[in-house]
């Protein structure tokens, strides 16, 4: 069986906010494959974080994919700025607004990947509707807003609802929330291939971002038989 490659994708939410670009280029450094931006508004979720002038300041420090998930509503009318500011992917949410269709064509029309979430309470059906129209699905495991959560484990029976109905679309599966080491194996057994982390990643400093990718990293390829 062929498997999508693993991706680890540290969340800046977890860093430290007063030294951001810093944080951004420790984590290139470290290995990270992406950097997941994690954008609140307070609205959607009980949370502020940062806009797209704070995607665009960090933008030339990195290389890296920018993965911006928008945990916000209304969502179309930021769309344009987040693609603007550097954003690679930008991921909305199946529950931000009444018009999934249209965010999702708006987003690949801006020239980014489009991803859809799906939170805790929301059943993987919600988003069979277009998946012709996203390349990664996000399936939150944790309620969103915050990070350090503890990771809720009825959700791998969605990761394995959603790697169900992808079948053989070219779609990957994104976990977000509490993920590190000790569930990795389990994400990437139940269809993930792509983890976000920012507490397990982040804890420790910069000198000890690259083992702890590494530690995701091998937890989800040995589940996957690719290590030994």
């Amino acid at each position: 069986m062929s498997f999508a490659p693993l991706i680890i994708a540290p969340s800046i939410l977890a860093s430290d906010f007063a030294r951001f670009g810093e944080e951004v280029r420790a984590l290139d450094v470290a290995g990270a494959d992406w950097i997941h931006l994690d954008v609140m508004d307070g609205h959607f979720v009980p949370n502020i974080s940062f806009g797209p002038e704070v995607v665009r300041a960090l933008r030339p420090l990195s290389a890296r994919t920018f993965d911006v998930h928008l945990m916000i509503a209304p969502v179309d009318p930021y769309l344009e700025a987040f693609a603007k500011a550097g954003a690679d992917h930008i991921t909305v949410h199946a529950e931000a607004g009444p018009h999934l269709h249209r965010s999702l064509q708006a987003v690949r029309a801006l020239g980014c990947r489009a991803g859809v979430a799906l939170n805790p309470g929301t059943p993987a059906s919600a988003v069979a509707h277009v998946l012709d129209l996203v390349d990664l699905v996000l399936v939150m495991t944790v309620n969103p807003g915050f990070g350090g959560q503890a990771f809720l484990a009825p959700m791998l029976d969605k990761v394995a609802d959603v790697k169900a109905m992808i079948a053989d679309r070219p779609i990957v599966i994104e976990v977000d929330g509490g993920v590190g080491p000790d569930n990795a194996g389990a994400c990437a057994a139940a269809g993930a291939s792509v983890f976000v982390a920012g507490s397990s990643v982040l804890r420790g400093g910069p000198d000890a971002y690259a083992d702890n990718i590494a530690a995701i990293r091998e937890a989800a390829a040995l589940a996957r038989g690719e290590m030994v």
